[in-house]
């Protein structure tokens, strides 16, 4: 609207001014400006009676408090919180959030209207900072919740058999408890843009009818705010291309593995990023098994087939190779496949009864395997990609410091190479980085925060650091940004690969570090040197008195690497330190770890 002398109360001076600031802003900020102004409005200001409306009042009648939770193990549940958050404020509600673990437990029965955003980790388990509360939430202690209404948005990965049991499991436990779904539950798989996108935009849709509102709403579309990036960084949807300077193969000959170690150069992408950070890679499948499909259904390379919901679409060949995952098969897949495909052996092996026979057929097959063991009838290739989930990003945890290289970003990255089923099999990104890729080549990257997974606030606090194999690679960023910023602080490295001459990642710069005093401590297991294998954890109870008395004066512990069997070791072995040199029994021992996870002293980056 343009204002004028005679449809505002302004002056003509005003008006003036007023139109050609009105012009500069953006939705957004008009929205903000607005609530801004509205909010301490007053029609009593000058202490005389009036008949009009109190807009404060009005305002604060109106609003809601909403109370928005979150467990996060990499980041993605408390950037989408965030969101949440800005979105509803954006709207005028009162809002407070934190993690599920944060979050006063006395205090759920006083909670209005609940949001929950979790992501599940390992095999169903809930992340880190949501265990306290989602014990609490299954215990007796548990309260009746009458009175809240909830929502819960699940994040997990279709790959894993648990697939966003978290969510599933709180969202169930809320009903329980009395609790008052207002809008569904909505599980979103790795590529969770557009559904959580979706479940957002729904979620304010039904706080806007419950609230008397006397403010107008400026509908803002929150699926084009997610999965398209209109800021001038770079991000998920918007990826840096980043030139490859360095891709050294940091093991020695005779070694059963290859370890990449990648640098690239962020000049020009406006980036910075933290240790415990990671990059994000969308990377590309191997070209020779996007062309054995293609030539397994005998259908048009050239084809134009959709890429996402918004209309978009690409040759079949480059949709297959940059776009949907093709390189592993989940259950939800088979399933769609199972509708379409025609095929009655397919189909009998989807049967409830044959559930084991399903699990094992998924272990180490990817599209192609699938297609050639179940033929389908003839299907369009458009009809096909439907069913394909998105190529998932892979995360890789940084391993050097901004500060120390602001134009550059290191990687350590381990190849994945093994044969299944007659056939070779490759990760499809550490694949490409090893055997696809040149010198001057570029990488399509991302920062993605991991807020979990940070230095301490005291920057002169004792660190402890365990990190076999890659693991090592952010506690590399650790000590770069330690020796960038002259701090020389006990800390602590535990570092375990196969063989001492083929496998000691690293090594020269852990030798440099230990001579100047930027690492005062590393202890090293290498497990194939010796008849009996030594790993990480037995180093760490060889020096459990040490290490007791580390964590007595405040380290924190930072665990990087495999959840399944090292995390979970290590994990048992500083409940064994505590019994032992602490005198405490396992649950004092558990609790004592548990504190120490909520004081952000112990945690950890697994996968």
């Amino acid at each position: 609207m343009h204002l004028t002398v005679k449809n505002s109360p302004f002056s003509e001076e005003q008006v003036e001014n007023l139109n050609r600031l009105l012009l500069t802003l953006t939705d957004k900020q008009k929205i903000w400006l607005s609530g801004y102004l509205a909010y301490p409005l007053t029609a009593d200001s000058s202490n005389e009676k009036s008949t009009a409306p109190n807009a404060s009042s009005s305002l604060q009648t109106a609003v809601r408090e909403v109370t928005v939770l979150f467990g996060s193990e990499t980041g993605n549940a408390q950037s989408l919180t965030e969101t949440i958050v800005q979105k509803l404020e954006e709207n005028q509600f009162k809002v407070t959030s934190s993690s599920l673990d944060d979050f006063k437990q006395k205090d759920l029965k006083k909670v209005q209207d609940l949001l929950i955003v979790t992501s599940t980790h390992g095999e169903g388990d809930p992340p880190d900072n949501a265990l306290s509360f989602f014990e609490f939430l299954h215990s007796r202690k548990a309260p009746k919740l009458e009175d809240v209404r909830f929502s819960v948005l699940a994040l997990g990965d279709q790959s894993y058999e648990f697939f966003c049991k978290t969510g599933r499991d709180i969202d169930k436990r809320l009903e329980e408890l009395g609790g008052t779904r207002f809008y569904p539950r909505v599980d979103c798989d790795v590529d969770f843009e557009e559904p959580a996108a979706e479940w957002i935009e729904g979620v304010l849709g039904k706080l806007k009818e419950a609230r008397e509102s006397q403010v107008s709403a400026v509908t803002v579309s929150i699926a084009n705010q997610l999965s398209t990036s209109e800021k001038s960084t770079y991000s998920k949807s918007n990826p840096f291309q980043a030139e490859i300077l360095e891709n050294i193969n940091l093991n020695w000959r005779g070694s059963n593995k290859e370890t990449r170690h990648l640098e690239l150069s962020l000049e020009g992408a406006g980036f910075t990023f933290e240790p415990g950070d990671s990059l994000g890679i969308l990377p590309e499948n191997d070209p020779q098994l996007v062309d054995q499909l293609i030539k397994q259904l005998k259908w048009n390379a050239e084809e134009e087939v959709p890429i996402n919901k918004q209309g978009e679409s690409r040759s079949l060949r480059e949709a297959l190779l940059s776009h949907f995952e093709i390189s592993k098969l989940t259950k939800p897949l088979l399933k769609q496949a199972g509708e379409i495909f025609g095929n009655s052996e397919l189909i009998k092996m989807l049967e409830p009864e044959r559930e084991e026979t399903l699990k094992s057929y998924l272990v180490g097959r990817d599209l192609l395997d699938l297609v050639r063991d179940f033929p389908p009838r003839e299907i369009p290739a458009i009809e096909f990609v439907r069913i394909l989930r998105k190529m998932p990003v892979r995360l890789y945890s940084i391993a050097s410091s901004y500060k120390a290289n602001p134009d550059e970003v290191h990687l350590t990255i381990g190849s994945v190479r093994y044969s299944a089923h007659g056939r070779t099999r490759r990760g499809v990104c550490s694949g490409q980085i090893a055997e696809r890729v040149n010198l001057g080549d570029r990488l399509s990257v991302y920062i993605h925060r991991n807020p979990n997974f940070k230095l301490p606030a005291d920057k002169d606090a004792p660190i402890i650091m365990i990190g076999p194999g890659t693991g090592v690679a952010p506690f590399r960023s650790f000590l770069e940004e330690r020796e960038s910023e002259g701090i020389t602080g006990n800390s602590w490295l535990f570092f375990g690969d196969q063989h001492f001459s083929t496998d000691f990642l690293y090594q020269l710069d852990w030798q440099r570090w230990l001579k100047t005093g930027v690492l005062s401590k590393m202890d090293v297991a290498f497990s194939r040197d010796t008849a009996k294998k030594v790993y990480v954890q037995h180093r760490m109870l060889e020096k459990s008195k040490d290490f007791y008395s580390w964590l007595e004066n405040g380290a924190h512990v930072y665990v990087c690497g495999d959840e399944k069997n090292m995390a979970h070791d290590v994990h048992q072995t500083l409940i064994q330190i505590l019994e032992k040199e602490g005198s405490m029994s396992r649950e004092n021992a558990e609790e004592y770890l548990t504190q120490m996870r909520k004081q952000k002293r112990y945690q950890r980056d697994v996968y």
